[in-house]
């Protein structure tokens, strides 16, 4: 069974640069801010970091005390059964509606009953009432 809520991510440009990475998470260690997914990759000279975290308005302001420029973005978090084929049928019920996927990722371990999937869509209300009816 699918659990699908809106939620909002967390966006970061960086320089990127060795250590960047452990900056940011030593920060929000710091201020006791869990981080419940990321995705982080490189585009030439810089980082782009994406942020689930359990409190993004502590998360903004203490990444903004230390210059950055963090943005909130609408996303989509969908809590799933951890097993063999649910991300096949998530994307493709997507998929026959036509929505978009405009980024995904996910997070979980093989000994976890849970995963956690992250995305953003050219519709996510359209994809919430889809996923959730």
């Amino acid at each position: 069974m699918m659990k699908t809520r809106p939620s909002k991510e967390v966006v970061i440009k960086v320089r990127n640069e060795i250590g960047v990475l452990a900056v940011l998470s030593r920060l929000l260690a710091a201020k006791g801010i869990n981080i419940l997914a990321v995705s982080a990759w490189t585009d030439g000279e810089n980082g782009i970091i994406h942020l689930v975290t359990d409190d993004n308005l502590r998360t903004m302001d203490t990444l903004r005390a230390h210059d950055y420029k963090p943005r909130e973005a609408d996303v989509v978090l969908t809590e799933v059964a951890h097993k063999p084929g649910l991300l096949r049928h998530l994307t493709e019920k997507l998929a026959q509606d036509g929505i978009d996927i405009h980024h995904l990722y996910a997070t979980a371990t093989a000994d976890q009953d849970k995963a956690l999937i992250v995305f953003a869509t050219a519709n996510n209300d359209r994809a919430l009432v889809l996923l959730n009816g």
